[in-house]
Parts: structure tokens; sequence; C-alpha cells
């Protein structure tokens, strides 16, 4: 969860990158539209969790903050609307289609309980407002695509997010020369679904061939970087790119979610266990720097020990990282919702080993980073992140800086660095 911004509208943001995005369109909008006292929670439904943490911080806030108005959207809003319309907190509930449109925001003020939902599945390639910077973070979090076609059965993001559409050429070269003015020295491409970019502009173009085409493009930008795809989608040109390009940061996060053939069909993922680890194994030795994080979900219904021990083993055999792990949650309106649940006692437990796994592979990776040189780009807090996405301690230095330095040792999960 993140708020962001003092002004006369704060937006609480929760979930995945692109909803970060989207808040800074609402909060321009909004106090555009003359907007005062009012709180946005843009919420997420990846999870039950996420849902419930939503509604937990709706109520913190009107307990400490009576008179605000509150407003919630996001996927959590479509989905499930008329839960949200019922707290006696929610002033107002927008659905994902209106949330980005400044028509929502205008002559807001006479507006109570739910407002009209749009259906979220809609072809819609109108161009995205283009911001000057994402507020709160250095890296510039540039939304190409949204929406995704695909039917997984643990996932409820369709029906907040409609099918896969992709932003132009045209709107991302725009957005991404305002982050370079304005001093961004890293770009993240983001999206529901990243890899499916291009599938419904003419000529169908590839990811590949974006990612190529804003390097050449921005040869001032120092770093591009991406963020979460599936492996099975990456075009070849895509991973040409990784091997040939060095402003391409070497860090992939995959969404993997299992190392279980059989709990992979059940979830009618696209890729198999060997199509994960083939693909890990041939980027690394295209480009031997890359590092690699994942998704995984524990305790899938109907996983028994075996199915969980593979998904800890493709951590090894994968060469992992940097894990989030999930523990299953189901969703009503999600198919794996009516499998036969394992207990929650034992879910908990896998996502636990899943966890103590990936912390052992984290320290090994930090530790194989001791004694070599790194280029760091430092953040707010007193952190920054390598061009493979290894968290560097940097005190004292002001965030947005490129710097170079020897890391010199590790502790709680990132690196001591001596810089130059």
């Amino acid at each position: 969860m993140s708020a962001q911004g003092p002004g006369m509208v704060e937006v609480v943001t929760f979930g995945c990158r692109l909803n970060m995005v989207e808040s800074q369109t609402i909060r321009e909008l909004a106090s555009q539209g003359g907007e005062d006292n009012l709180v946005v929670v843009n919420t997420c439904a990846v999870t039950g969790e996420s849902s419930r943490q939503a509604r937990q911080a709706i109520r913190k806030l009107k307990r400490q903050r009576p008179d605000v108005r509150i407003v919630v959207t996001g996927c959590a809003a479509q989905i499930e609307p008329e839960n949200f319309a019922a707290m006696p907190e929610v002033a107002h509930v927008m659905g994902n289609a209106e949330k980005t449109r400044p028509l929502s925001w205008a002559s807001f003020n006479a507006r109570t309980n739910v407002g009209p939902i749009a259906q979220a599945a809609r072809r819609d390639n109108a161009p995205s407002r283009v911001l000057a910077a994402i507020e709160g973070h250095t890296r510039a979090f540039l939304a190409v695509q949204n929406g995704c076609d695909h039917s997984c059965t643990f996932c409820v993001i369709p029906l907040g997010r409609g099918p896969s559409r992709s932003a132009p050429p045209e709107t991302i070269l725009a957005q991404a020369r305002r982050f370079v003015e304005t001093g961004h020295k890293e770009l993240v491409l983001t999206g529901v679904d990243l890899t499916s970019w291009g599938a419904d502009l003419p000529g169908a173009p590839k990811l590949g061939k974006l990612v190529r085409l804003l390097l050449r493009e921005f040869p001032e930008l120092p770093r591009l970087r991406l963020s979460s795809i599936d492996c099975i989608e990456a075009d070849p040109d895509l991973i040409a790119a990784f091997a040939e390009e060095q402003r391409l940061a070497p860090y992939l996060h995959l969404s993997l979610q299992s190392g279980d053939d059989l709990i992979l069909k059940r979830m009618k993922r696209r890729h198999s266990r060997r199509d994960s680890v083939d693909f890990c194994a041939n980027l690394r030795r295209l480009r031997p720097d890359m590092v690699f994080g994942a998704d995984l979900i524990a305790g899938f219904p109907t996983e028994d020990e075996a199915m969980a021990a593979r998904s800890l083993a493709l951590i090894e055999d994968c060469g992992l990282s940097f894990l989030h792990v999930f523990p299953f949650s189901p969703r009503p309106g999600a198919p794996a919702a009516r499998m036969p649940r394992i207990p929650s006692e034992v879910v908990k437990q896998r996502a636990a080993q899943l966890r103590e796994k990936g912390e052992q592979a984290l320290r090994r990776h930090l530790q194989t980073q001791v004694g070599r040189r790194l280029r760091v780009l430092t953040e707010r807090g007193g952190i920054g992140r390598a061009d493979d996405f290894t968290p560097v301690k940097t005190p004292g230095l002001p965030p947005g800086m490129l710097v170079w330095g020897e890391a010199t040792a590790f502790d709680l999960g990132s690196l001591d660095v001596t810089f130059d």
C-alpha cells in the first residue's frame, strides 16, 4: 500500500505498478476538478487479502479523519462494488473504466454512494494521459498495456481490467520523452500482461520491437527495465535485446506460479516446468549477469507434498533470487475457488517453506555480489537498486543519482557499497 502526495487530493494505492501509474492520473484529474478533503482508495483484487486490507484502510482513514470523503476505485471496486458501497465510510465507488477519465472527476461534489460501474471488458486504445512524473518514485513506471486475454483459474484480474489492449507506440514515446526530459534515469515498462503488448495494434508488433524502439529513440536514457512477464510469451527479438542491449536491465520477474506440471495445467497456465527452467538457462547463457525473480503460489487446490516439493526445487532449478510468495486465496468468480481446497494450515506451512527457500536464494545472490563494481540508482529512504535489481544501501545520498561503487558486505537483504 502507498499513500502518495500532499495537496488537495490524496490517493492510497494498493497492488501493482499499473495502479501506481493510474493513481498519479487520478490525483491530477481530481485536483484539477477542484476536489478538496477527498481521499481516493485505488484497490487491488489479486488476492482476498488485498481486498481485506483495502477495507481495513478505509475504516482507519475515516476514524482518523471523520470529515474526509472517501472514493473507492480499482480492481476490487470493479469486481465487488456493492460490498464497498455498503460501507458507511465510503462516499462513492468508481469503476476502473471511469477512474482515469476527466469527466469522472468533474462536478463530483454532488455524487454519493455507488456510481455506474461500466463493464471492464472492452477494447479501448484511447491514449493515456501524459504524466510528468510518478510522484514519490525515482524510477518512472511507463504503462504500455492493460487487461488480460488469458483465463488462469486462480485469477479475477480480467474481470477487473478487461481484455488486453496496448498503448500505441506514439503514445508510449510521448510519455517516455516526458519522463526523460524531467530527469528520470530509469524507465520501467509495466502492464497487466506485458508480453501481450502489440497483439491488438496494426501489424501486431511484439514487445521486443518496442524495447528496441525506446532504446533507439532515447540514447540518453541510462536504463530500461521490464516488470513482470510470462516466459512463454517472450519473443525472439526481446530475448536478443537482453544479449545485445546493455542498457536493458539484466533482471526479469517471471510469472511462474508453480513448479509442478499438473498444477500448472489446473491453473491454465501456458508454460510447463521445463519451459521455465530452459528460459532462465538460455537467457543466462546469452547474458551471464541476468538475475531472475518470480511469483509462486503456495497451496493451490489439489497440490500434494510432491507437487509442493517441485515448486521448492524450481527456485534452484531456475536460479531465482527474488521471490513473491502468495498463499492460495480463493477469489469469488475464479474457477479455482470451486476446486478442492487443502487445509489453511498446510497452505501457510508451504508458503513459509517457499519464503525460507527464497531468503536462502537471496542471501546466496547477495554473497556473489560482494567484491563487484555496481551501478546504483539511488531512491528515497536510503536505498537504491543495481542494474540487476539488487537492493543497495545508499545512506546520505539524495534520490535520482546514478553512482558507481564496490559491494563490500551484505545483511538483511541488501548490499553495503563503498561509492566512488
